[in-house]
C-alpha cells in the first residue's frame, strides 16, 4: 500500500499458530512491558527481543502500543529501541495506509475478523457511546494501526492479549482472548502468551485473568 493509497490495499494477514515460538512468546512478552512495564522493564524487554525478534515485528508492537497504553509509552518505548538497537527509523513508512477508504474497507475486515459473529453487535454498541468512537475506531484503530501488512493480525491480537492483561483491562481483554481464537491462535497458544505475562501479575489479578479465560473457553 503507497502512502497516497494508490495500490490496492493488502490487509494485515492471519496465519494459523499451534505453537508459541521463542520469537513470538518474546514478542508478547515485549508487548506486556511497553503496556504495563517500568522503564527498566521496558529496557530489559527490548534488549531480549533485540536478537531474536525481526525488527520490524518490534516496530509494530510499538506502534500499536499508542492504541492500548497511549502516546508517551509508544514514544519512549521508540526512543530506547532506537538507542538499544542502533536502527534508524526508515526513510519512509511503506506500510503507511493513509488513504480514508482504504482505512476503512481494511478496518472493517479487520475488525470483523477479531470479533466474529460478535462485529455486528459491537459496532452498534459502540456508536451507542459515540459515533466518533465508532469512527475511529475502525479507521484509526483497526485501519490504519492493526491492518499494517509488517505483522500478522494472529501476532497482533497475541501481543493486545498481553497489553490488555498487564493494565486490567478485562472488559477489552475478553474481547481479544476471543479475537486472537479468532485470528488463527489455538488455545494453547493463547494460553502460553497468558503464562508469559500472568507472573508479573498481583495474585487477584491473575486469578481474574485464568477465570476470564477459563469462561472464553467454556470451562
Amino acid at each position: 500500500m503507497t502512502r497516497d493509497g494508490a495500490d490496492a490495499p493488502t490487509l494485515s494477514p492471519a496465519i494459523v499458530l499451534d505453537t508459541l515460538d521463542p520469537e513470538t512468546g518474546l514478542l508478547v512478552e515485549l508487548a506486556a512491558m511497553l503496556a504495563g512495564g517500568g522503564e527498566s522493564d521496558v529496557r530489559d524487554a527490548l534488549a531480549a527481543a533485540l536478537p531474536v525478534v525481526r525488527p520490524a515485528w518490534v516496530e509494530e508492537v510499538i506502534l500499536q502500543t499508542y492504541l492500548f497504553a497511549g502516546f508517551p509509552r509508544a514514544l519512549n518505548a521508540a526512543r530506547e529501541w532506537r538507542r538499544i538497537s542502533g536502527r534508524e527509523a526508515p526513510a519512509v513508512d511503506a506500510d503507511a495506509i493513509d488513504a480514508p477508504g482504504a482505512r476503512q474497507a481494511l478496518g472493517q475486515a479487520t475488525c470483523a475478523t477479531v470479533y466474529g459473529r460478535f462485529y455486528t453487535q459491537l459496532r452498534a454498541n459502540i456508536r451507542a457511546l459515540h459515533p466518533a468512537l465508532d469512527q475511529w475506531m475502525i479507521e484509526e484503530g483497526y485501519g490504519k494501526v492493526l491492518s499494517r501488512a509488517a505483522l500478522d493480525l494472529t501476532r497482533r491480537e497475541l501481543c493486545i492479549v498481553a497489553a490488555c492483561a498487564i493494565a486490567r483491562q478485562e472488559r477489552q481483554l475478553h474481547s481479544h482472548l476471543h479475537g486472537a481464537l479468532h485470528a488463527g491462535a489455538s488455545a494453547a497458544v493463547v494460553s502460553a502468551a497468558l503464562a508469559r505475562v500472568t507472573p508479573r501479575l498481583a495474585d487477584d489479578d491473575r486469578r481474574r485473568v485464568e477465570g476470564l479465560w477459563a469462561r472464553v473457553q467454556g470451562k
